[in-house]
């Protein structure tokens, strides 16, 4: 499945928050830019990685107006955990259908030590304040992907 295309406006949704509550994009437009990404699992590795990243830069986040979601197929008790385990300070949201992983084209074939199944693949959306995508992370390093994120937004949103 295609990711949308840079220049239209992302694809709405509703989803709710690791605490249950109802996060929808709208409610950001005209207010924020909006980072989406999209990971595996919660509470592996490379997941952890890159939450605790997100995690660490929220001061610098805010600084240019954004605001952060992950968004998973676990459930929200899962998120639960995995938000409090590791002290996030972003909401995490539960795609337990994948639609909304569908509908970014998040959601595809992937292999694993010779093995193929359907998952998640890890990419980036960044929205702006208008609601429009702008740019797709879709090549990054788990490591440095809130670094990769800020360069990306000094030198073309902010």
């Amino acid at each position: 499945m295609a990711h949308p295309k840079i220049g239209n406006l992302a694809p709405v949704f509703t989803l709710n928050n690791q605490n249950g509550e109802k996060v929808a994009l709208k409610d950001f437009r005209g207010k924020k830019n909006v980072v989406l990404y999209f990971y595996p699992k919660a509470l592996t590795p490379g997941c952890t990685t890159q939450a605790c990243g997100i995690r660490d830069s929220a001061d610098e986040l805010a600084k240019r107006d954004t605001v952060v979601f992950g968004l998973s197929p676990d459930p929200e008790a899962k998120l639960h955990k995995f938000m409090e385990k590791h002290e996030l300070n972003f909401d995490l949201l539960a795609d337990e259908d994948h639609k909304i992983a569908d509908k970014y084209g998040c959601w595809g074939l992937k292999k694993f030590m010779g093995k193929e199944y359907m998952g998640l693949i890890r990419t980036t959306f960044i929205i702006d304040k208008e609601g429009r995508l702008q740019h797709i992370m879709d090549k990054f390093k788990t490591k440095t992907h809130h670094d990769d994120l800020l360069k990306w937004l000094d030198e073309n949103l902010v």
